[in-house]
């Protein structure tokens, strides 16, 4: 969201993005090259280096955000119950419990992108006040 935040032409510094969102640069380094193994961020070398976004904030989802650090978000396929168990439980349960929650987790992700979240941390969280004489 920060990057979003960001004039696209302008690099930004990931000690800059850190320091902005308190994020150790450590920790942040480690989340920037997954972001640019998979294409959400490119790299910009030199010393007006930094990062940009890879496409337009409204062309990436919050689905390739999660999937980028965490690797897939569905609920695992796992045997719910022992392996002596009736199986149709296990069956239902997956069908009706696990299945649905993994498509409506697609159906929100894949649908939310970072320019819907960047305007909407806009217009509820990021207003100074104004003062006036």
């Amino acid at each position: 969201m920060d990057l979003a935040a960001q004039p696209s032409t302008t690099p930004v510094a990931l000690k800059t993005i850190a320091e902005r969102n308190d994020i150790s640069l450590q920790f942040l380094e480690h989340i920037f090259a997954s972001f640019r193994r998979t294409g959400i961020v490119k790299s910009v070398k030199g010393s007006q280096g930094g990062y940009n976004l890879a496409k337009a904030a409204d062309e990436i989802t919050v689905a390739s955000v999660v999937e980028a650090l965490e690797g897939s978000y569905h609920l695992e396929d796992e045997d719910v119950l022992a392996e002596n168990s009736y199986k149709g439980i296990s069956d239902t349960i997956q069908k009706l419990v696990v299945d649905s929650v993994n498509q409506e987790l697609d159906q929100i992700l894949s649908n939310l992108t970072l320019a819907q979240m960047s305007g909407y941390y806009s217009d509820h969280y990021d207003k100074q006040e104004m003062y006036y004489i």
